[in-house]
């Protein structure tokens, strides 16, 4: 086991309910917020964040549900532990209101924590990102905040020793395994095409490849060779790549053979153009499942859903880490931290917590947490369907110009999903 300064730490749901616990004498920080995140700030964070509703939202009636509802409904219990890796900006706040109103009120649950904040990534040379993978193996499952891939920009405003690699691919390739993009489909968010009304599921085998690539700076004239060395004693394989007249860059890259399509049954596969793919992709109705071998493309999975969720899946199909598929969401961040009102969209970070706890309920075989995910998530869908949104959503609907009434702030929503959530537990408690 590595030993780190940021150590994994066991938290009971009640204290993680309100505060993060580290047994390591470096502050747990979340980058940009001046305060160490071991600190009560996230309480602050949300009261400071909220703002009276509009007179045309009164009758929508808030509220936060997060201690009313422990003594009313009995907490589900589960048994096996899983891993929370936390992250950057905007999404460490709304992550930890999920976890305060949504999560932690309703299930009893050992979290093996590790802070992948940009400036504990520095601190420990992101070997806790390593870790947290690790951990994942060991537990199964794994949620995921976003978190910063640091440039060149990012390391002069945090001061960074180093230009970090993607947590994301850190973690991928030590779980080894596939990714599948799957959209959040909520019936009044219009299509690009309506004719999609299936999800397009994405699939993708991001082993190797520019995420664990090996890359240097040329400084002057000079040859670039590759050179392969059999473990048998066979002659070594070299090739010549570039002659360099002066100074420039390399980068080499690799991939197995195989592409990582076990435990994935009943499903039919074929190869072909990407032109072909967007004719069938336009003309049918049915779930796709598309494996990208390559990036050799940008597939924007925002034109047939409101939001998209990321699973990674192991080779072996037994462990599975869920996070949201997209960034910190940076320019909220800093209209937050100047105190203004934001709408940021939390859903696919809800069901990064719902899809983890999804794949805990199928090894544990605990039906009690299976039908809550099942609950917290259509609570998410019907509460955008019956016209309670963030901003993004609302423009999408209504149009550029939507205007306040037809939307909530980060923290309304999240709280109306709550309410819907209750609403749901409370008839099957008196049932």
């Amino acid at each position: 086991m590595l030993r780190l300064k940021h150590r994994l730490t066991t938290m009971s749901s009640a204290a993680a309910a309100t505060t993060m616990i580290s047994s390591s004498p470096l502050p747990l920080r979340n980058p940009r917020l001046p305060i160490s995140s071991n600190s009560s700030i996230f309480r602050s964070v949300r009261f400071s964040n909220r703002l009276p509703l509009p007179t045309s939202l009164s009758r929508v009636s808030l509220r936060c549900f997060a201690s009313a509802t422990t003594t009313a409904i009995e907490k589900i219990r589960v048994l096996n532990p899983i891993v929370e890796m936390d992250g950057d900006e905007m999404t460490r706040i709304i992550w930890q209101m999920i976890k305060d109103k949504l999560i932690f009120p309703y299930i009893d649950l050992d979290v093996k924590y590790f802070d992948l904040g940009i400036l504990n990534r520095d601190a420990t040379d992101d070997e806790v990102t390593v870790e947290s993978a690790h951990a994942a193996l060991k537990y199964n499952v794994a949620v995921k905040c976003a978190t910063i891939t640091p440039d060149e920009t990012r390391v002069k405003e945090f001061g960074l020793k180093s230009m970090w690699r993607s947590p994301n691919g850190t973690i991928r390739n030590i779980l080894n395994g596939t990714v599948f993009r799957e959209p959040i489909m909520c019936k009044n968010v219009p299509r690009i095409v309506p004719g999609w009304k299936k999800p397009i599921c994405i699939g993708r085998h991001a082993f190797g490849d520019q995420y664990r690539a090996t890359d240097a700076v040329i400084k002057g004239p000079g040859k670039l060779k590759l050179v392969f060395v059999p473990e048998n004693d066979e002659t070594p394989m070299e090739l010549d790549v570039f002659d360099f007249k002066g100074p420039g860059i390399a980068l080499a890259m690799r991939h197995m053979r195989r592409i990582g399509r076990r435990n994935l049954k009943n499903i039919q596969y074929g190869f072909g153009s990407l032109g072909l793919m967007t004719s069938v992709l336009v003309s049918k109705t049915c779930i796709f499942l598309i494996f990208i071998l390559r990036r050799v493309c940008s597939f924007r999975m925002s034109i047939n859903s409101n939001a998209t969720r990321r699973l990674q899946l192991s080779s072996d199909g037994k462990t599975l880490e869920a996070e949201a598929a997209h960034g910190t969401v940076t320019r909220h961040f800093r209209q937050h931290q100047k105190g203004n009102e934001t709408s940021t969209n939390s859903i696919a970070s809800i069901f990064a917590w719902t899809r983890g706890l999804e794949h805990r309920a199928k090894l544990d075989k605990n039906e009690r947490l299976a039908d809550f995910v099942k609950k917290l998530e259509s609570a998410c869908v019907e509460t955008v369907e019956s016209g309670k949104m963030t901003k993004d959503l609302a423009i999408l609907i209504h149009g550029p110009k939507a205007s306040r009434e037809f939307y909530l702030n980060t923290e309304e929503f999240i709280d109306a999903v709550a309410q819907n959530l209750d609403s749901k537990l409370q008839t099957l408690a008196i049932h």
